[in-house]
């Protein structure tokens, strides 16, 4: 069974960085992607980053490109989202999902969009909170 666990959230300051991890565990095969959502109050769940585990490919969202960069360590089935220069709307709760087909790099990086219903396996969150 598939398990995903997101750490590292919490409160910095506009400019800061943090950097969270997802432990993916349990999967089948090499060919999955692991993204990275966010939800803020209020707001719909957006796609932020994703990695295909097989090749390293990524995406990411215009509104973090170049300020957030995804890694993976497949030794320690570890999946990284490092942020720095965060601003106040990067607020949210950050959610660890993974697509066990692994089609949804292929998809995101042609449409631009990370698709929520391509990712069969959520974490249960982390709060991030952005605020001086």
């Amino acid at each position: 069974q598939v398990q995903l666990v997101e750490s590292g959230g919490g409160l910095v300051q506009p400019g800061g960085s943090l950097r969270l991890s997802c432990a993916a565990s349990g999967f089948t095969s090499d060919r999955y992607t692991i993204g990275w959502f966010r939800q803020a109050p209020e707001a719909k769940r957006e796609g932020v980053s994703c990695i295909n585990n097989s090749d390293g490919s990524t995406y990411y969202a215009d509104s973090v490109k170049g300020r957030f960069t995804i890694s993976r360590d497949n030794a320690k089935n570890m999946v990284y989202l490092q942020m720095n220069n965060l601003k106040p709307e990067d607020t949210a709760v950050y959610y660890c999902a993974a697509d066990s087909v692994g089609v949804a790099i292929s998809t995101a990086q042609a449409t631009g969009v990370m698709y929520r219903l391509e990712y069969d396996y959520w974490g249960q969150g982390t709060q991030v909170t952005v605020s001086s």
